[in-house]
């Protein structure tokens, strides 16, 4: 259960924008039109009078102010949406028309009804749009996918510094020319240049990487490239923000303020990304096990987001820092799953973030444009940061060893602003160290570049031609993205101390350590409690073989280290592998003894603990040499195939243990008279071609694994018999074997499956859907 990502990416899950039916354009903005008129018309007057009758903050004054941002923002959001700009734009549009610049020159008296000016009751929206920061902030540290930085960091570490470093110097140096009455505080005019060099520098990388997606280029090279950018762009801009605001609250610069913001903040990113990060993994796992109540890891989130907000307060820089850095922490989580990331967003996104860019919009006085000198002062602004970031990105592209066409997309999509300006706009406003006009400025800026950045990036990228490498990269990643084992997240054992488990556990540990699963140990036994030293055994089994492929791989990409945990049976066998299964677990390996009936088929005990576990199951039984030694390092794999979906599924396991163990993989593919082969061969156009195309394709998954396969082919057989043939003349260790669950009380995988659990004398692995 790690950290969803689109493909990638773990990148913005899409919910419920898929599987409904597409709606006409016109009938609901029109509708929400003519909502949003009924509102013009009729509720300032009413808030008047609500104001009027007393002294004190109104409630119905606050709800009013949310539903309309709520309101228009929606409805603008959508409108950019539907040409193509990111619909956060929508939301800073939305308060522009409902502040000063629009609605407040058309209506003075609505718009001061519906937004007063009375400190008490401006203070009730503005902690939302306080607490929106923080959020904001969580939800960019969950997007960020470091792994990105860490494949391209050279050209993203280029391109972020010479994208920054350019513009922030010009940012800056406007800030020091800039005429006395233009500053808040004029005495303070260090800290609005550095406001002003780091809203003209940073990138927002929710734009960037909307963008991109949209275009299907976040997996590319020069995409990931892009995103891995803006990321670092964040980052160093979220701690220039962080130090920056020290200084402020120093009341100007000195070197012992800025050592003590240097050092508070280093030592907070070390402690954080050493300790925290452990920390913040236990607490929700710890949380999403133990807790019965709704919504349990959330409650974690926020918590851990508070936490961390207020420790970076109390060693003076800025919690927006906290909030970014708890967002990194919990995004990179293996226990977040597609469903909690969503729950979180949808919050985010469905109140947050209309309510704090609506506000800023409402901060901003777009009329201030009409004296001249503000306007020209505004567009040389704009050409500052949009000439400034382009040339910076440019040359650091060409630094980091792009080319000429990689190097001019780079530079059109790091001139994004949105509504990371904003938010640093908004924090400057609130301290005092950027007065309304210069935050009209940087507003009116963020708006232009983020405008004008989709439209050149999609010119950029569509002249990108595509390389040899780079198809063989999209194609393996495709592959991936539809792959059974390459999608699982987390791993459930349920197993007992005899040979079947050990041998399960070992299966288990190869299945996770290629790429960091996280395995619970649930140890079953029909007696007392198993003792310590026994539940150490199988979770040591589960590591030994998962770290395997850790030591064949040290470097840098190797996987990270499969995390195991126990859990003892406390209850009925089915009852406790049920209470198990709802935290939320991607995959069920059975290994118990016995695992066949006196009568023939599965034993009860094992169709006891499937009936446990809705989802995927993965059954081993130990046969021949596994017995005798479950834990012998070869496994010679004989996996039977059909060309079924069931069939794909147990080939991906059976490639993945061999890709982990380093073991070799024969495919085998009957021409039997079964109704389901009958049904295969029509679909391929015939029983030769059938076989061909279906062993075909189990080769293409083996090159996307890296696993050499030998092929095999049997006729005028039954399965049961040709499997059995082949598996004493190749001698096999293991036959995995991809099956169907059936309905009903006992466990059962259909004929073939039954016939091998009684007829084999080699290790089994039933993967069913």
């Amino acid at each position: 259960m790690r950290r969803w990502r689109p493909s990638a990416a773990r990148v913005v899950p899409q919910g419920l924008r898929h599987g409904r039916p597409r709606r006409s354009a016109s009938r609901p903005l029109g509708v929400g039109a003519c909502s949003l008129g009924v509102a013009v018309l009729f509720v300032p007057s009413a808030l008047a009078a609500e104001v009027s009758r007393g002294s004190g903050p109104s409630e119905v004054v606050f709800l009013t102010q949310i539903i309309a941002l709520l309101l228009v923002g929606r409805l603008m959001g959508e409108a950019m949406q539907r040409i193509g700009q990111p619909a956060v734009m929508g939301q800073l549009l939305a308060g522009l028309l409902l502040g000063p610049s629009v609605l407040g020159a058309l209506w003075p008296e609505g718009q001061h009804a519906l937004f007063p000016t009375g400190r008490e009751q401006k203070s009730m929206i503005d902690a939302v749009s306080q607490l929106g920061i923080l959020m904001l902030l969580l939800l960019t540290g969950m997007e960020m996918d470091l792994s990105l930085v860490r494949k391209a960091r050279r050209a993203a570490l280029s391109v972020s510094v010479a994208g920054i470093a350019l513009p922030f110097v010009c940012g800056f140096t406007l800030g020091e020319f800039l005429p006395q009455e233009m500053l808040p505080r004029p005495e303070l005019r260090l800290i609005t240049s550095l406001f002003l060099g780091t809203a003209l520098s940073i990138s927002s990388v929710k734009i960037v990487a909307m963008v991109v997606r949209e275009m299907n280029f976040m997996r590319r090279d020069v995409g990931q490239v892009i995103v891995a950018s803006a990321i670092v762009d964040d980052t160093i801009g979220w701690i220039i923000i962080a130090i920056t605001f020290s200084l402020a609250l120093h009341g100007g610069f000195d070197w012992m303020s800025l050592g003590q913001s240097v050092l508070g903040t280093a030592l907070f990113l070390l402690v954080s990304f050493t300790l925290g990060r452990r920390l913040v993994f236990t607490l929700i796992r710890w949380t999403n096990d133990n807790f019965l109540s709704d919504a349990p890891v959330i409650t974690t989130i926020l918590v851990v987001m508070g936490v961390m907000a207020l420790i970076t307060h109390a060693i003076g820089v800025h919690t927006v820092l906290g909030a970014f850095v708890a967002g990194i922490l919990i995004g990179e989580s293996p226990i977040l799953t597609r469903h909690i990331d969503e729950q979180l967003r949808g919050l985010i996104v469905a109140l947050f973030m209309p309510v704090f860019f609506g506000l800023a919009g409402l901060s901003a006085d777009l009329s201030i444009l009409k004296n001249p000198d503000l306007l020209l002062l505004t567009l040389g602004l704009i050409l500052i940061a949009s000439v400034g970031k382009f040339a910076g990105a440019f040359t650091g592209g060409w630094i980091g060893g792009l080319s000429r066409a990689e190097s001019l997309a780079l530079a059109c999509g790091m001139n994004a602003r949105g509504s990371t300006e904003v938010i640093v706009a908004s924090i400057g406003l609130s301290m005092g160290a950027l007065s309304p006009d210069l935050f009209t400025m940087i507003v009116a800026m963020a708006v232009v570049t983020t405008m004008a950045m989709p439209p050149m990036l999609r010119w950029a990228l569509g002249r990108l031609p595509l390389r040899d490498e780079e198809r063989a990269r999209l194609e393996r990643e495709a592959f991936e993205g539809r792959g059974f084992v390459t999608n699982l997240e987390r791993l459930l054992l349920a197993v007992d101390k005899s040979a079947q488990g050990a041998f399960a556990s070992r299966l288990a540990g190869l299945l996770a350590g290629p790429r960091g699963m996280p395995v619970t140990v649930l140890q079953l036994g029909t007696g007392s409690p198993p003792r310590p030293s026994e539940r150490e055994s199988a979770m040591a089994t589960v590591k030994a073989a998962a770290d395997t492929i850790r030591e064949a791989d040290p470097g840098e990409a190797a996987p990270a280290a499969v995390e195991v945990m126990a859990r003892v049976q406390t209850a009925p066998t089915q009852e406790a592998v049920a209470s198990e299964a709802r935290k939320g677990y991607y995959l069920l390996v059975i290994g118990v003894e016995p695992a066949v009936a006196p009568e023939g088929g599965f034993h009860p005990e094992v169709a006891c603990i499937a009936r446990g576990f809705e989802g995927p199951l993965a059954v081993a039984v130990a046969r021949g040499a596994q017995v005798e030694d479950p834990l012998q390092p070869s496994l010679d794999i004989l996996v039977p195939v059909t060309g079924t979906e069931v069939s794909r599924r147990g080939a991906e396991v059976a490639l993945a243990l061999a890709q982990a163990s380093g073991a070799p993989v024969t495919a085998l593919y009957v021409l039997s008279s079964s109704p389901g082969a009958t049904a295969v061969r029509k679909r391929y156009g015939g029983p030769r071609r059938a076989g061909e195309a279906i062993l075909k394709e189990i080769v293409g998954f083996a090159d996307q694994y890296g696993v050499p396969v030998r092929t095999a082919l049997r006729v005028n057989m039954t399965a049961e018999d040709a499997i059995l043939r082949q598996a004493r003349i190749g001698r096999y260790c293991l036959i995995v074997m991809g099956v169907a669950r059936r309905p009903g009380e006992t466990l059962s995988f259909g004929n073939v499956a039954e016939a091998m659990l009684e007829a084999s004398d080699h290790s089994l692995l039933f993967v069913a859907s």
